[in-house]
This record gives C-alpha cells, structure tokens and sequence, in this order.
C-alpha cells in the first residue's frame, strides 16, 4: 500500500471544501439510515477526565490550555470517552442509545509535529450488547464505504481480548509487552521467535503467541486454526462471539467485505470485545477503527455497555482523489440566467422562483461582459426582448413564461 502522507493545507480552496462537505453528507446520510442522531461534544475538555481513565490517550499527546481560573483544559483528544460520560451520567434512553458525530480532534505526536488536528466521523451505540449489534456497527462501515465508491476495501476483524489472555499466562513486564505488541503489529516473524524464546514463558503460551500474527485472512479458515491455540474457556467464548459475528455478516450478504485478524491490537486499552478496522487502496493506514468498549463506562460510575467506531475524514479525502472517486465536474451552478435590461424583471423573478425549487442560481446581465458558456452549468437561460431560451443536455428550446420553463426542466432532468 501506498504511504500517506497528511496535507496540512487541506480546504485551501472551494473545490477541497465542497469534497469535503459531499463526503461528510454522504456519511451523516448513512449513519442516519441506521437510526442514529447527531451530536456534539465540547472542544475544550477538562484535563482530568482523561488523565483520569485508564486506556486514554497518551497524555503527552494532549493539547493542554489553562483558562484564566488556573483549570488545566485540553483540546478535544478524543470523542468516545467524553460521549460515554454524557451518556452514562446523564442515563441512557432512546434519545442518545445511537449516536454519531463529525468532530475535529487534537492531538500531537512526534511521527506528525505539524499535523495537530483532524476530523473524525463516528458512530456510538449504547446499552446493547449483543453479536446482533456488533455485527450491525461493522456492516454499517461497509455500506459506508460502499456508498463513497470504495470497491476492493477490507474490515480486519479482531478480538482486545484474545491476546490478553494469552499474556495474562505471562510475566511479561511493560517494556517486554510494548515490544511484543510492536512485533505482531508489524507482523515481524523472523525477530518475534527469537524474541519470545529469551522469555521465561510457557512453552504451550509461547508457541501459541508466536502464531498470532498468522492468524489474518479467510474468517472461517482462521477460526480452525485458532482453535489449536485455545487455552481456556474463555478464549474459546471468544472465538465463539468472533463466529456469531461473522455468520451475521455473512447473513447480510458481505462475508467478501472483510477477513479475520487475530494480530489486531489498538492503542486504546479501554476495548473490550470485538475491535475492527478498515483499509482501502491507496491509503496505508486504517480509513476507520473501532471496537466494543463495554467496562469505559464503569470509569464514570456506572456500567453502560457500547460499540463505536470513527473514520479518519481527512485519509477518506486522499483514498477519494487517489481513486478518481470525487466529483471533477467544474460545474459553478445548476442554471446560469443571462439577460438584457429591457427583461429584467422577468429573469430576476425566474431566478427568484428556481431559487426556491432548490436550484443553484448565477444571474448576468448581457451589458456585464460575462460569458456564461465559460462559467461551467448544467443549464444556460436567456431572456432576450425577443425570446427566451433554455439551453442544457444538447438541446435548445423556447419558452414564454416561468410555468414552461419548470415543465422543460423538469423533461431535462428525467
């Protein structure tokens, strides 16, 4: 895959934001089909609530500000922790049991020093929990990127708790595990043997960590080869759940739309069940994560089970303009009005009437030196004293009052 690299100089001009601003509709328009209503979080969150759960960010990613009472504030880092204690303290109901957002976050890291903000879009679903559910969350990313164009894209799904089974059969100290995870995550096989074998584990534990990584690809040929690495009870209720997920998907007809990936291990320890990603061509990073974070929640008093996920709005633009999948039409508006002086009145209330049917109205007079073939629409209009035309799709017609011209657009549009 094709490294990304972040544009810091993204919505530099009109055409950009437009693509952006598609993009962004298209996904509220999906989130929405699965009932899920928009909400907001504060850009300025209270330090302490994130330095306080565990599995957050890394606090020195964090964008610190202090207000001019002495509080210490940080820029929104994160979406899922502050939405769970929204819904948590304020108790869930139908109004906020699925949610989603389209947000910026803030956050700074050494890898990208000038790259301190980006967009995120996600979905939250709470109080549910079921395979029913997660399998519903993951679907509702495929159609997503189904409805962006996105044809050869992948979900890599995991489990946060099968790999934590196996280094609770450990002694690992933190440096060893930081290490251990870098070498599954990049899938190193020829480093993490050796590794491993410095180790004081169990030979059982051992060899089967050391095939984790080889664990990705056909869901159902990865669920018979993890069976042999079984330890206990509850690593096989894992793998179980990750079968009840995938036999839901297949249900919905999109088995093809994603593979298993017991390797797959996110930076946010607060996840708990399934976790999942999303890759599609020319995008080396993950376009969306996501994952059920059930005990998040038992941080701000009370148990509220949940399943979320994000995409990365930003990386969606680059995968979108790679692909030849935004829309290059130069297009300016939908109808272009030209008129003499002597027929104003008739034009402006022609553009007055368009306007109000939804259409994109530019107005010119002819003594304004515009040529309107150069402004790029899909339909030119000319009121001239001795006709009026409407020009559009190849064709030339006549009309005589404002009711004609909507029977002629609207035969040009079907």
């Amino acid at each position: 895959m094709q490294r990304y690299v972040m544009d810091n100089n993204k919505n530099t001009n009109v055409k950009d934001f437009q693509i952006r601003d598609e993009l962004i509709n298209s996904l509220k328009n999906r989130f929405t089909t699965y009932g899920y209503k928009q909400v907001r979080t504060s850009t300025f969150e209270s330090y302490d609530m994130y330095s306080n759960i565990i599995g957050t960010v890394n606090k020195d990613e964090m964008i610190k500000v202090i207000d001019s009472s002495g509080k210490v504030l940080v820029l929104r880092p994160d979406v899922t922790i502050p939405l769970n204690r929204m819904t948590t303290l304020n108790g869930l109901n139908e109004d906020n049991q699925r949610v989603f957002y389209v947000l910026d976050v803030f956050r700074q890291s050494n890898e990208q020093a000038d790259q301190k903000e980006s967009t995120q879009a996600g979905v939250e679903c709470f109080g549910d929990q079921s395979a029913e559910t997660d399998a519903e969350i993951i679907m509702m990313a495929i159609h997503t990127l189904k409805d962006l164009g996105f044809r050869n894209f992948k979900i890599e799904i995991g489990h946060a708790g099968f790999f934590k089974e196996l280094i609770q059969q450990t002694n690992l100290t933190s440096n060893e595990l930081d290490a251990l995870q870098s070498l599954i995550h990049s899938k190193n096989l020829i480093e993490i043997e050796p590794f491993l074998t410095q180790l004081d584990i169990d030979e059982n534990v051992r060899k089967a960590i050391q095939s984790i990584p080889m664990l990705y690809g056909n869901p159902e040929i990865v669920t018979e080869q993890a069976k042999s690495i079984i330890q206990n009870e509850s690593m096989q209720s894992i793998l179980q759940s990750l079968i009840d997920i995938y036999e839901l998907i297949k249900a919905y007809g999109e088995e093809n739309s994603v593979v298993l990936n017991l390797g797959l291990i996110n930076n946010m320890n607060y996840y708990s069940g399934v976790i999942f990603q999303g890759f599609v061509d020319s995008v080396g990073k993950p376009v969306l994560m996501g994952g059920r974070y059930d005990h998040l929640s038992e941080q701000f008093g009370q148990p509220n089970p949940a399943i979320g996920f994000a995409f990365e709005v930003d990386l969606l633009i680059h995968a979108l303009k790679q692909q030849g999948l935004t829309n290059n039409q130069s297009t300016v508006a939908d109808i272009i009005i030209q008129y003499d002086k002597d027929v104003q009145i008739e034009a402006l209330r022609s553009a007055y009437l368009l306007r109000d049917y939804g259409y994109q109205v530019l107005t010119y007079s002819t003594n304004s030196n515009k040529n309107s073939s150069n402004l790029g629409s899909k339909f030119t209009i000319e009121f001239s004293s001795e006709t009026y035309l409407l020009h559009g799709q190849g064709t030339k017609q006549a009309f005589s009052n404002q009711e004609e011209l909507m029977s002629l657009l609207q035969k040009e549009e079907l």
